[in-house]
């Protein structure tokens, strides 16, 4: 809590004492003012609070990845970390364990196509089909509906927001981790453009990636950010 905060809960906490001492002394109308302005005291606490909170939010497509998302997962749990999970309905049919894990850990999961399509003038029926079929796979699997939908190459269509009541959910921070094997140099492209309410982009299915992930947790953590879904940067 920063020091303007403790010194406003010390008067609040002070008010309070005077509202006691007035009590005892059978001034009650005096009680009912005290106690609101410790009230309100309260209050700014909360407000400064919510004003000194920065959000970001760890976003990652083209999984589940066996060998390296569970690697990942347990990093995040360590730290206490929530994140974004936009998946493939290919990969989520090949590791429904995976999917599930994910949802049981408390991360949003959210839909990439069925094979990483990308959406052209040419191709917009198959395209809203893998988005049908690959919500279909998770709800199947975690039994709650697929909302958030990250389009490939952030190609979209916004009829696809009526017909099947999606959010698309694209990004401003890219370190373009999938050309990156340095796990430092992933790092710094991230920390260095660190704002609040960003949304980071990333793929859970490079090594490096799963490390760079782990370290931009850590580093971020201590500069005051929340790591937090894309739902609530969204819709908070």
């Amino acid at each position: 809590m920063r020091r303007e905060n403790r010194n406003t809960l010390i008067q609040a906490a002070s008010l309070l004492l005077l509202a006691l001492m007035v009590w005892s002394a059978g001034k009650t109308h005096a009680v009912f003012f005290v106690r609101d302005a410790a009230a309100d005291a309260g209050a700014s606490i909360l407000q400064q609070e919510n004003r000194d909170r920065r959000r970001i939010c760890l976003s990652f497509d083209d999984g589940p990845d066996p060998r390296y998302t569970p690697q990942l997962l347990d990093g995040l749990a360590k730290r206490g970390v929530k994140a974004s999970f936009f998946l493939t309905g290919k990969n989520a049919e090949k590791y429904p364990d995976l999917v599930k894990r994910l949802h049981e850990e408390g991360h949003l999961i959210g839909n990439h196509t069925y094979s990483h399509m990308q959406l052209t003038r040419n191709n917009r029926e198959s395209f809203k089909q893998e988005l049908i079929r690959t919500n279909r796979i998770i709800e199947e699997i975690t039994g709650e509906e697929v909302v958030y939908v990250r389009p490939p190459y952030g190609c979209w269509d916004k009829s696809f927001e009526e017909e099947l009541n999606m959010f698309p959910v694209l990004w401003n921070i890219d370190p373009l981790d999938w050309s990156c094997k340095d796990a430092s140099n992933i790092v710094k492209r991230v920390v260095s453009r660190a704002k609040d309410n960003a949304i980071i982009l990333m793929h859970d299915e490079y090594p490096s990636t799963v490390t760079a992930a782990l370290q931009i947790v850590d580093r971020l953590q201590e500069e005051g950010y929340e790591f937090v879904t894309v739902e609530e940067i969204l819709f908070e």
